[in-house]
């Protein structure tokens, strides 16, 4: 069992009890910051997240069953008000909890089940090398994506290619993922390779990811399926490998016959790791 479904059956067997992230990673033999990771990669959402959710569709069950008790649901969810647990439960299911306890019925809510794990995991096309790796200074447009969504990517690379300043002598890329919270939020450099050291135009962001250790995987095919294969790299692939990993940027690099029309291409992906 990796960390990430060891993460999973911690939550699923003690939701109702008082968790924070440090606890599980605790419990997955993992740090918060690479448990995160992991997480994301294997479920598309953050641990808080998920948490979250599940916790919520646990209380519509219970709602819907005819509960008399909101409050002690709520406490029991983890809200210390019946105001809170209120609102979370609106923003989650688009009802009231009162509103779905009177109408008695789940229907039409989106509830979060328990997160299964396949029955085993894909192929890598090439087995991870590790490699020593000088420093890189990567200038691109950088944004922030908050609960997990990442579906602005696609035009965050658009408008990079478009940018008059950020064009490469090269034709290296790189998307780096860093900053980030507990919350599955995190900062998202799109850019391209620069050995000058100008300071970037405006609009622009620079960042240097040091000279370190990696672990490196490749992904074939289209691009829409790279999220796939950062799932069994981190989420299996690297927990079986025992290579401890750094709390620090991971970033894909794009290979210079990447096709930015067609979506297809040869991308690395990189794992930091500790020396």
């Amino acid at each position: 069992m990796v960390a990430a479904e060891k993460a999973l059956w911690y939550i699923e067997s003690h939701y109702t009890e008082a968790l924070s992230l440090e606890t599980i990673a605790s419990v997955a033999g993992v740090s918060p910051f690479h448990l995160a990771r992991l997480f994301q990669a294997m479920t598309g959402c953050s641990v808080v997240r998920y948490l979250r959710a599940r916790r919520l569709s646990e209380a519509a069950r219970q709602l819907a069953g005819g509960a008399p008790d909101i409050l002690a649901i709520a406490l029991a969810s983890g809200y210390g008000s019946h105001e809170a647990f209120t609102r979370a439960f609106s923003e989650q299911f688009g009802l009231a909890p009162a509103a779905l306890r009177a109408r008695g019925t789940l229907e039409g809510l989106d509830l979060v089940e328990p997160w299964r794990t396949a029955e085993g995991p894909a192929e890598l096309p090439e087995t991870p090398r590790v490699v020593h790796a000088p420093d890189w200074r990567i200038v691109g447009i950088a944004r922030r994506y908050v609960g997990g969504t990442t579906q602005g990517i696609p035009s965050q690379w658009q408008a990079l290619y478009t940018h008059p300043f950020a064009q490469p002598p090269s034709g290296t890329a790189f998307g780096v993922f860093c900053n980030g919270a507990p919350d599955g939020s995190f900062d998202y450099l799109a850019g391209f390779e620069r050995r000058d050291a100008r300071d970037p135009r405006a609009g622009l962001t620079r960042l240097t990811l040091p000279a370190r250790r990696y672990a490196v995987a490749l992904h074939r095919g289209h691009i829409s399926a790279i999220r796939r294969t950062w799932r069994v790299f981190v989420g299996d692939w690297l927990p079986r490998s025992g290579l401890p990993v750094a709390e620090a940027p991971d970033f894909e690099k794009y290979s210079d016959d990447f096709d930015t029309r067609t979506g297809i291409g040869d991308v690395e992906l990189w794992m930091p790791l500790t020396d």
